[in-house]
């Protein structure tokens, strides 16, 4: 028998054995590795953040439902991260299949080419995790046909059924797919974060946008939108964007990272992160909403935000100019040592006195020299002395 076939002999093994705990209602040792909250619990993903005080209760991430659009270089890490934490519902959104070029994931493995990458995400995250539900969505999404069902799933993917997700994560390589994201959004009032990699793998980002708070993926697009050109054009053959699994995984990271504190409230959630690799920077900025966006739902946002009262800011007390302390015990002055500049005006404060006085108050003017009377001599005498010299 081939490796190959000892390893697909191995993978239908392990496929049958979880099915075998799912009919059993997840019992078994798998159960141990459940998102229970007991302190017992052996994988206890993020109630190390709640002994640490971060946060108050990390169970409430089993109330949370995410999507994640592609489940690609960034989008597959992704959902490990959400899975391995705990996340109550996951679902996934993709059209592509498992090929060995997607071997430079941190995910998929040689065994799934030829699957879905919906499918092939399910298998392995609820493995994983199979307290996790885990619902596959294999279409693309800025197709007509598909548009609809995708605003319907994520309007109504919530934990129970019927609310929208609590956040939808865009992990696609393409500008239509974002703008597909950005429009359903849009319309929905969704919050959703937008991340990327750049083609030569060396840098990223991620951005959190909020409908009519911050600018949606229309306010500022990217030249090749404004233009209207057919970004299939741009693509190279041979050219794999975004393949390097380090730059992936930080990316994939930072966007799970922000997911938690968005999703649990702890820390300071990021509007816009971006990563450098070539020098390490990390800038961080907010990007305001574009007042003639052309996404008409944009607009509408806006003004609802407009319409929203704003929390008021804090009173800040004025100093008071009573002496903070009225007991002198020690007798203890406050004395003025500067020197004043000439001609200046000295102003003597209540409860000040002056240590000495400037100089310029005991000198008196000193009286104009007297003249010598060299001037009333005649040239003839001023002579006369120089001879007798």
């Amino acid at each position: 028998m081939s490796s190959i076939e000892e390893l697909q002999e191995k993978v239908a093994t392990l496929e049958s054995e979880l099915q075998r705990h799912k009919n059993a209602g997840g019992r078994g040792k798998i159960e141990k590795m459940s998102a229970e909250v007991v302190d017992s619990n052996p994988y206890s993903r993020l109630m190390a953040l709640q002994r640490m005080g971060i946060v108050t209760e990390y169970e409430r991430i089993r109330g949370k439902s995410v999507a994640v659009v592609g489940v690609g270089g960034v989008g597959s890490v992704t959902a490990d991260m959400l899975t391995r934490c705990g996340i109550g519902k996951l679902i996934l959104f993709d059209y592509d299949k498992v090929e060995l070029a997607n071997m430079n994931r941190l995910f998929y493995t040689p065994d799934q080419a030829g699957l879905s990458k919906v499918e092939a995400a399910a298998r392995t995250l609820s493995f994983i995790n199979p307290d996790v539900e885990i619902l596959t969505n294999n279409y693309n999404i800025t197709l007509v046909e598909h548009f609809d069902q995708f605003m319907s799933t994520i309007s109504t993917g919530g934990i129970d059924g019927k609310s929208p997700v609590d956040l939808v994560l865009s992990c696609v390589d393409n500008f239509e797919a974002r703008m597909a994201i950005n429009t359903a959004c849009n319309e929905l009032n969704l919050n959703w974060y937008e991340s990327g990699v750049s083609e030569n793998a060396v840098s990223g980002h991620i951005q959190l946008i909020k409908p009519g708070e911050t600018a949606c993926f229309a306010c500022a697009p990217p030249l090749i939108v404004a233009e209207n050109i057919d970004e299939k054009t741009l693509k190279r053959d041979g050219v794999c964007a975004a393949s390097l699994p380090t730059t992936m995984g930080i990316v994939a990271g930072l966007l799970v990272q922000n997911a938690l504190k968005y999703l649990l409230g702890f820390g300071e959630v990021s509007d816009y992160l971006g990563y450098s690799a070539l020098n390490d920077f990390f800038p961080k900025i907010t990007l305001r909403p574009n007042k003639t966006c052309e996404d008409r739902f944009c607009i509408q946002r806006q003004k609802e935000f407009e319409l929203k009262p704003k929390p008021e800011a804090p009173v800040v007390e004025e100093a008071s100019n009573e002496p903070l302390h009225e007991d002198n015990e020690f007798g203890i002055e406050i004395i003025n040592e500067s020197v004043e500049e000439k001609g200046a005006p000295q102003s003597q404060g209540q409860g000040l006195r002056y240590a000495y006085e400037s100089g310029d108050a005991h000198s008196e003017p000193s009286a104009p020299p007297e003249p010598s009377g060299a001037d009333d001599v005649s040239l003839e005498e001023l002579m006369a002395q120089m001879k007798k010299i």
